[in-house]
C-alpha cells in the first residue's frame, strides 16, 4: 500500500471505531474517562495552565494563517494530491481531537450515573419554575437590595476564575466524581470573533484550556466558565454540562456565583414554558424582581449588537456538529438540563 493511503484509511477506520464504541459507554467511562483522560487532563492543564494566555488560541491562529499560506502555495498541485494531503491532516486532527478530550462524547451519560430521571410533566416544570423565580428573586434582593436594580458583578474576570474552584471543591464534596483540580481558564483572543458566532465560550480540546469570552455580561460570566470547567473534567454533553456548571455556582458560597447560575436557569425555564403555555409564561414572567428582567435585557441587547447572519450559520454548522457527536437533539441539547434540574430538586431544596 502507498504511504500515501495510510492516513485517510486511518480516517475510516476511526470513523467506524466510534461508531463501534457507542454501544460500549461503560468501557468508556472506566478505562478513557475515568482513566486516561484524566492523566491527559492534568497534564495538559499543568501546562498549559502556566501561561496567562490562550495557548489553544494562538495555536489556532498559526494553523489558520498556514492552512491560507498552504493552499497559496499548492495550488498548482493536482486537485487529487491536494485532497489527500487534505484528509491525511483531516486524520491526524480527528485522531488528536478524540484522543486528547472528545472520547468523553461516547461515557456513561450523567443521568445514569447520579441516577436523575429524564421525563417530567408540564405541571413539574411550572412548579420548578416557581420555586425557581423565588430563589433568584431572593438572591438578586440580597446583593441589591432594591428590586428594580439589576446585579453588577463587582470581581474582575480573573477574580471569577480563582473563586470558581471554590464551588467546585464544595461539590466535589458530595459527589468525587466532579473534583476538578489544575485550573486553566482563560479569556478567548477570539472574544470578538465567538460574539459574532453567538458563543460565549469553548473548550479547547487539544490543550485542555476553558475558553471564556470577555464580552459576556458580567452577571453571566460565572456560571459559563463553570460549565466550560464541566467540559475540562471530562464531560462532552453540553445539557450536562450546563447542570455541572449550575451545580458549581449554586454550591460556591458568593452569591454573585449563585445567581449567575440561577437567572441562567430561569431563562432556560421560562422559555421551555414559554413554548407550551403562553399564558403561564406571562404569568410566571410577571413574578421576576425587574432586576432580573433588567439583566435578561442586558444580556439581549449585546447579542442583538451583533446579530448577522455568521452566527446563524454557526448554529447551523455547530448544531450538526453536535448531531455527530451523541447529541441528538443537536443545539437544543443546552436546554435538555431542564430535565436534569427538575428531576435533580424534586428530592433537594433548591
Amino acid at each position: 500500500m502507498k504511504r500515501k493511503y495510510i492516513l485517510p484509511l486511518f480516517l475510516l477506520f476511526q470513523i467506524v471505531f466510534l461508531k463501534v464504541i457507542a454501544f460500549f459507554s461503560e468501557l468508556v467511562e472506566r478505562f478513557y474517562s475515568n482513566g486516561l483522560y484524566i492523566f491527559i487532563s492534568k497534564v495538559n492543564r499543568t501546562i498549559f495552565g502556566f501561561f496567562n494566555f490562550s495557548v489553544g488560541d494562538v495555536l489556532y491562529g498559526i494553523l489558520i494563517v498556514y492552512g491560507i499560506y498552504w493552499l497559496y502555495k499548492n495550488w498548482k498541485i493536482h486537485w487529487k494530491q491536494k485532497l489527500l494531503s487534505i484528509i491525511s491532516f483531516a486524520s491526524i486532527f480527528y485522531f488528536l481531537f478524540h484522543f486528547l478530550w472528545a472520547l468523553n462524547y461516547y461515557r456513561v451519560p450523567l443521568f445514569e450515573k447520579m441516577n436523575i430521571k429524564r421525563e417530567y410533566t408540564d405541571e413539574e416544570l411550572i412548579t420548578f419554575t416557581e420555586k425557581l423565580i423565588t430563589r433568584t428573586n431572593e438572591i438578586q434582593f440580597k446583593i441589591t437590595k432594591n428590586k428594580n436594580a439589576k446585579v453588577v458583578n463587582p470581581y474582575s474576570q480573573e477574580e471569577i476564575f480563582d473563586q470558581s474552584i471554590l464551588g467546585y471543591d464544595n461539590l466535589a464534596k458530595q459527589y468525587p466524581f466532579f473534583e476538578y483540580k489544575i485550573k486553566s481558564q482563560k479569556k478567548s483572543l477570539f472574544s470578538l470573533p465567538l460574539t459574532y458566532m453567538g458563543f460565549g465560550g469553548y473548550l479547547n480540546p487539544f490543550t485542555g484550556e476553558a475558553q471564556v469570552n470577555d464580552k459576556l455580561p458580567m452577571y453571566g460570566f460565572p456560571n459559563v466558565i463553570c460549565h466550560e470547567m464541566a467540559h475540562q473534567i471530562g464531560f462532552g454533553s453540553e445539557s450536562e454540562c450546563n447542570f455541572i456548571g449550575f451545580l458549581a455556582c449554586v454550591n460556591n458560597n458568593d452569591l454573585y456565583f449563585q445567581y449567575s447560575a440561577m437567572s441562567n436557569a430561569l431563562r432556560y425555564c421560562l422559555s421551555n414554558v414559554g413554548m407550551k403555555n403562553e399564558k403561564e409564561f406571562e404569568r410566571l414572567k410577571n413574578k421576576i424582581n425587574l432586576g432580573i428582567i433588567e439583566n435578561f435585557k442586558e444580556s439581549e441587547l449585546l447579542w442583538q449588537q451583533y446579530d448577522t447572519f455568521i452566527d446563524k450559520g454557526f448554529h447551523a454548522f455547530y448544531d450538526q456538529y453536535l448531531k455527530a457527536n451523541q447529541q441528538e437533539e443537536g443545539i437544543d441539547s443546552y436546554s435538555k438540563y431542564v430535565d436534569l434540574l427538575i428531576n435533580y430538586y424534586k428530592i433537594k431544596d433548591l
